[in-house]
């Protein structure tokens, strides 16, 4: 798919995470705006994955690890066609499947439940390992914020998956650089980020996590890797897309009121307009 076309369903996935929050009335959009292109790469180009491969043991895995980021893995979710974009608006509503995070058992195309920080690497080591004692070629994908790397968890994941040489699994860092309490160096500062996982056995390549054209070369770059697991170290802008919502914290989990919503979804309109005409 050409970068324009991906573009142009990011501006998708953005609109569809903000329909969710709004819908509910709570959630997350800073950090699902950051990861929307990231999302919308995965699941056009990257991933073996597809509704009609839902149940394939043979297709590949993704974890989101920082599970409070679930409108805009819904919002892709619904435009690959795993579910109908209507459900969207059901977000965290009693009897919806659509909860504040993902959860397996009841939301097609979610392959791990996640949502306390720092665990979903695990779960990604664990689908990885399966594949190499399976002999199975399928990859993993695990997504982590980069507040969540504060978390001890991460690390021992992370030294387990070097050790096991784990080159079917990526794990892919959103350095949005902000989490609820603001910047990650003033909370607990975990750079340099690619150096660390260097340091425990890693393949890591630095990319702009909103150009579409350096993505894939990070991805193509990271099949090519072996004998190690590789970490793609995104730099992105949390709220990317809104600009009254980009490197705002206070974004980090909070809906937008009526007047934000149509302001919000007025600039994606006109940025969609202007793919267009590319």
């Amino acid at each position: 798919m050409k970068d324009t076309e991906l573009r142009k369903k990011a501006v998708k996935v953005r609109q569809g995470a903000l329909e969710a929050i709004y819908g509910a009335g709570s959630g997350h959009p800073g950090g699902s705006l950051s990861a929307a292109d990231l999302f919308t790469y995965l699941y056009f180009e990257e991933m073996n994955v597809s509704p009609t491969l839902a149940d394939s043991a043979d297709r590949d895995r993704f974890v989101l690890s920082k599970g409070h980021t679930a409108p805009g893995l819904y919002s892709v979710l619904a435009e690959v066609g795993y579910i109908p974009r209507k459900d969207l608006r059901t977000l965290r509503h009693i009897g919806s499947y659509l909860q504040g995070h993902p959860d397996m058992k009841h939301t097609p195309g979610i392959d791990m439940s996640t949502g306390s920080l720092g665990q979903g690497i695990s779960a990604a080591v664990g689908m990885a390992l399966a594949a190499k004692m399976q002999k199975r070629d399928y990859r993993t994908y695990v997504l982590v914020g980069d507040g969540e790397i504060q978390e001890g968890q991460v690390w021992e994941a992370a030294m387990f998956a070097a050790f096991r040489k784990l080159d079917n699994m990526v794990v892919i860092v959103d350095n949005n650089g902000l989490q609820i309490d603001g910047r990650i160096e003033d909370v607990c500062n975990p750079y340099p980020i690619a150096d660390k996982f260097q340091s425990f056995g890693f393949h890591a390549i630095c990319v702009d996590g909103h150009d579409f054209s350096t993505l894939r070369s990070a991805f193509l770059e990271a099949r090519q890797i072996k004998g190690k697991p590789s970490a793609v170290i995104m730099k992105t802008i949390k709220g990317k897309g809104i600009s009254f919502m980009e490197h705002q914290a206070g974004w980090h989990g909070k809906a937008p009121n009526e007047a934000e919503y149509r302001m919000a979804m007025k600039e994606l309109e006109e940025l969609e307009a202007g793919l267009c005409r590319e």
